[in-house]
C-alpha cells in the first residue's frame, strides 16, 4: 500500500491563501486529526467527494488557523486516491505550522511531483499530459498555455493512439499471415497494409517536425533588433515592448549596449534585444558595442534586420544583409511615413520586406505576422497535438525509422517475419511516448523535475 504523502501545494509566501495537500489510503484519516468541523456533528470521515466543510485547524500545541476542508473519495480525484485539500490563510508560518502537523498526524513528506505522479500510476493521465502539467505552470505566453492546455487534454496522446492502433493492424496481419500461411495465399497481398504504413510515416513526420516550433512558443524566441545606427531600432523595441525601454534620440551611436526585453506577441514570447548600430565607428567603447551586436546576431533565433526607407543601401548595409542571409530573418524598412529612397527590389531579393513606420505606429500587422512566419509560430494551431521534450521527440523518431524500414523491407521484398519485428520496434516506441510502456527509472526521472506539490 502506498503510504500517505502530503505537501504545500501553493507558493510558500505571503497571500491570501494556502492549499495542504494530502493523498493516500489515509488521507481522511490524517487530515480529520488536524481538521475539527465547526458544523456540530460533520467528521472528514463521513463527508462525500466533492464536498466542503468549514472547521479548524490544530496541532497539539492548539489552534492552527481557520479555513476549509475539501474531500476527494477515490478514484474521482487528481491522483486517483482519497485526497483532502486544506486551505488556510495564505503565509509561510501558518502553512510550515499545518503541514507538520499532517505530518505527526501520519502523512509523509511528498517528494517532487508526487502527486502527479501517482495520477499518472493510477490511470488518470497519459505520461504525455502528466508531463504536460508542468508545462502549464511554467508558461509564459498564451501560445505557450494554449500548447500545453491540448497535451494535457489529450492531443499527444490521442494521436499517438491512433498511430499505435494502425500499426497494431498491420502488425496483427503480418504475424496472422506468417503464423498460418495455409489459411491464405502463397502470395500476400501487401497494398492495404503498406498505404497504412505510408499513412503513420507521414504523420510521425509531422509530429517530430512540429518539435522545433513547439519549443520556441514553449521557451520564447531570442529575437534580436540590428541595423545601422540611426534607422529606428530603439523606435521599433519601443513600439513592441509598448514602453520606453531604449533611449531614442536623433543621434547617431545613442544604443552603445545590449538593451533586453521580453515581449508577448500575438500570444508568442519574443526576448528582444536592441543593439548597438553596425558601422565602422571610430570610438573604441562604441566598437565593444558592435562586436556585442554582431555575436548576438549570429546567435539569434529571429533577426529583426532594420533599414531606413528615406536613405539608399549603402555598403554597411549589404554587409548586414551577407552576414543573416542564412538565418530567419525579417528585413524591416521604417521611416516609411517620410518617403522610401531604398531599393526594395534588391532588400527581397534577400527575404520579405516589410515596410512600417514605427514612430507613427504604421505596419504593425504586418509586422507581426511577418514575424510569426519566420519563426514558424504561425505553423501551430490551438490544441494541436506537439511533442514537448526530447523524450517524447527521441521516442517518436524511433518509431518513425522503424515504420520508414518496415516499409522499406516490404518493398524489397523481405520476409514478413522481419518485417513483423521492426513493426514490434515501432509499437514499442509509441508505448514507450505515451507511458504504456516505461521503466520505473524513466518515471521517477521525468517527476523529479516538477516542483513539491504538483
Amino acid at each position: 500500500m502506498a503510504k500517505t504523502v502530503a505537501a504545500i501545494a501553493t507558493p510558500l509566501m505571503q497571500g491570501s491563501i494556502g492549499v495542504i495537500r494530502i493523498s493516500g489510503d489515509e488521507a481522511i484519516s490524517v487530515a480529520n486529526k488536524v481538521f475539527r468541523c465547526a458544523k456540530e456533528g460533520v467528521s472528514l470521515e463521513n463527508m462525500a467527494g466533492y464536498t466542503a466543510a468549514y472547521g479548524y485547524m490544530f496541532n497539539e500545541k492548539g489552534h492552527i488557523d481557520d479555513g476549509v476542508a475539501l474531500v476527494f473519495r477515490a478514484p474521482h480525484s487528481y491522483t486517483g486516491e482519497d485526497v483532502v485539500e486544506l486551505s488556510c490563510h495564505g503565509g509561510p508560518v501558518v502553512l510550515k505550522q499545518l503541514l507538520r502537523a499532517v505530518l505527526d498526524a501520519g502523512a509523509v513528506s511528498a517528494g517532487p511531483g508526487e502527486f502527479t505522479k501517482r495520477a499518472f500510476l493510477n490511470g488518470k493521465l497519459s505520461l504525455t499530459q502528466a508531463e504536460a502539467v508542468m508545462d502549464v505552470i511554467s508558461a509564459q505566453s498564451t501560445a505557450a498555455l494554449q500548447t500545453a492546455n491540448g497535451i494535457k487534454n489529450g492531443s499527444v496522446y490521442k494521436k499517438i493512439t491512433a498511430l499505435k492502433d494502425i500499426l497494431v493492424f498491420c502488425a496483427a496481419s503480418v504475424a496472422a499471415y506468417v503464423d498460418f500461411p495455409e489459411e491464405g495465399t502463397e502470395y500476400m497481398d501487401t497494398t492495404g497494409w503498406l498505404d497504412k504504413l505510408k499513412q503513420v510515416e507521414k504523420e510521425l513526420g509531422e509530429l517530430i517536425r512540429s518539435f522545433d516550433s513547439g519549443a520556441l512558443i514553449k521557451n520564447g524566441i531570442d529575437c534580436v533588433i540590428a541595423g545601422k545606427p540611426n534607422v529606428g531600432k530603439s523606435t521599433l523595441m519601443n513600439l513592441l515592448a509598448q514602453s520606453e525601454r531604449s533611449i531614442v534620440t536623433d543621434i547617431a551611436g545613442t544604443t552603445r549596449d545590449i538593451v533586453e526585453e521580453t515581449v508577448e506577441l500575438d500570444g508568442v514570447l519574443l526576448r528582444l534585444s536592441d543593439t548597438a548600430g553596425i558601422h565602422s565607428g571610430s570610438d573604441e567603447v562604441e566598437k565593444i558595442g558592435i562586436e556585442k551586436a554582431k555575436q548576438r546576431m549570429k546567435n539569434a533565433q529571429l533577426v529583426l534586420a532594420v533599414f531606413d526607407a528615406g536613405r539608399p543601401l549603402c555598403q554597411e548595409d549589404m554587409s548586414i544583409l551577407e552576414s543573416i542571409k542564412d538565418q530567419p530573418t525579417v528585413l524591416i524598412v521604417n521611416k516609411t511615413d517620410l518617403g522610401i529612397a531604398a531599393d526594395l527590389s534588391v532588400l527581397q531579393s534577400y527575404g520579405k520586406a516589410v515596410c512600417i513606420s514605427a514612430a507613427k505606429g504604421q505596419g504593425v500587422d504586418e509586422l507581426k505576422a511577418a514575424i510569426m512566419q519566420a519563426c514558424g509560430a504561425n505553423t501551430l494551431t490551438p490544441g494541436q497535438p506537439v511533442l514537448a521534450n526530447e523524450r517524447q521527440l527521441e521516442a517518436a523518431k524511433r518509431a518513425l525509422s522503424a515504420v520508414q524500414s518496415a516499409v522499406f523491407d516490404a518493398k524489397c521484398g523481405q520476409t514478413f517475419d522481419l518485417i513483423g519485428v521492426v513493426l514490434e520496434d515501432a509499437i514499442s516506441a509509441l508505448l514507450e511516448l505515451n507511458g504504456e510502456s516505461v521503466g520505473e527509472t524513466v518515471v521517477s526521472e521525468i517527476f523529479s523535475k516538477f516542483c513539491v506539490g504538483k
